[in-house]
């Protein structure tokens, strides 16, 4: 990875979250602060500029003072699409970025230095660099060359999406391995107990 420009990042907030009893979870607090705002801090300092993956209507997300990008693909086809419309946005307003990161809102513990862990151990020919921990791919936690824009658009395009990390694995990628002492940094929220559960990591680990 040789581009000097820092990447253009996007956080994602689409998803439903049924097990969350629906609306936006990323705007759930979490000792004092929404899961939004913790991605925020953690994200923005790593690429420029952040951009919001969100679908609806953007005002509820003003205070975030972030430009919001919604789907260009209907019906909430998931992550890919939030990445397809952010490198769509990356390519016409940031014509010099080369790659784009990406970022759960959900998991509010995710490395503050992911970038340049990932810039770092790039392989000349990879098109991805995607996170991993505890044995397994992070898939939303990843750079994106801009190369891969029409690729992303031609699968949502197709009305058959495979599962994120299936179609990594058929692009020429690096997996960069996180270290999981003290806590898995890619722990999400998915329910009210995990959010339970990182309330207690919060209160062990203060400083995160």
């Amino acid at each position: 990875m040789t581009s000097t420009v820092s990447p253009t990042g996007v956080l994602l907030a689409g998803g439903q979250a049924r097990r969350m009893g629906g609306g936006d979870k990323c705007l759930l607090p979490l000792r004092g602060k929404t899961l939004l705002n913790r991605s925020v801090e953690r994200a923005q300092h790593q690429v420029a500029p952040l951009l919001l993956s969100a679908n609806g209507n953007a005002l509820r997300f003003a205070r975030t003072k972030l430009t919001v990008v919604p789907d260009v693909f209907a019906d909430f086809p998931g992550p890919m699409a939030g990445i397809h419309a952010a490198m769509d946005w990356m390519c016409r307003e940031q014509p010099d970025s080369e790659w784009l990161a990406s970022f759960a809102c959900d998991t509010p513990f995710f490395p503050k230095d992911m970038c340049e862990q990932l810039q770092t151990a790039a392989h000349p020919h990879s098109k991805i660099i995607v996170a991993a921990s505890n044995g397994r791919l992070q898939p939303v936690f990843a750079l994106w060359h801009k190369s891969l824009l029409q690729d992303l658009a031609t699968t949502l395009q197709s009305g058959s999406i495979p599962w994120l990390q299936h179609w990594i694995a058929k692009h020429p990628h690096t997996q960069v391995d996180f270290s999981c002492d003290p806590f898995d940094p890619f722990t999400n929220i998915n329910t009210p107990q995990d959010l339970y559960a990182a309330e207690d990591l919060l209160a062990v680990h203060q400083t995160l």
